[in-house]
């Protein structure tokens, strides 16, 4: 089973902040590389309710099916290798090939024959090694709404956290709670479901 643990600190960003730290970390457009996520859940959103999500994403001209779940130091991700043909085939149909993320769903009593495709979000995404881990700056778009974020991804909760927040304090960036991509989709979608 192809897993790993994500320890990663987030903050998003507005628009002049976004561009003042592209500009610090000197990232030009060619570090921006474009990916897309793919979410599906049921109707009564029963993956959410278990506080995990599901989605394909497309980076790299290859297809990537990940389940993500909780994980006393972070998220636990399960990843799943798609062809082309059964990530189309999911997006049209959202019928979930067999493998690993269908056997965790089971476990987990989710009905994933009652899965649904939500929609897509991009992101126009750069990483860099900052420190002991990655720095990542996304400009995603999705739903008519876009938004900008930092991330840090490390290998250590406690380290992670120190570095994070130094780093926001080096650039007068006020931490702010922020949500993970995918609760900020599922957000978006209510609102529009509810005439926002």
């Amino acid at each position: 089973m192809n897993q790993e643990i994500e320890i990663e600190f987030k903050n998003i960003l507005k628009k002049g902040e976004f561009e003042k730290l592209r500009t610090a970390l000197n990232m030009t457009a060619n570090h921006f590389k474009r990916q897309i996520n793919y979410y599906f859940d049921t109707e009564d959103f029963s993956i959410k309710g278990n506080h995990s999500a599901l989605r394909i994403r497309f980076k790299n001209g290859q297809y990537q099916l990940t389940l993500k779940q909780p994980h006393p130091e972070g998220l636990l991700e399960t990843h799943q290798h798609l062809s082309e043909s059964e990530a189309s085939l999911m997006i049209k149909t959202a019928k979930l090939p067999a493998g690993d993320v269908q056997t965790l769903l089971r476990r987990a009593d989710i009905p994933y024959e009652d899965l649904v495709f939500l929609g897509q979000l991009t992101t126009d995404r750069a990483e860099i090694p900052f420190m002991s881990g990655e720095l990542v700056l996304d400009h995603s778009f999705y739903l008519d709404h876009e938004d900008y974020e930092l991330e840090f991804e490390a290998s250590d909760r406690t380290d992670g956290q120190e570095a994070f927040d130094q780093l926001l304090t080096a650039h007068n960036i006020p931490a702010r709670k922020t949500q993970n991509k995918i609760i900020r989709f599922f957000n978006r979608y209510k609102e529009q479901i509810n005439g926002g």
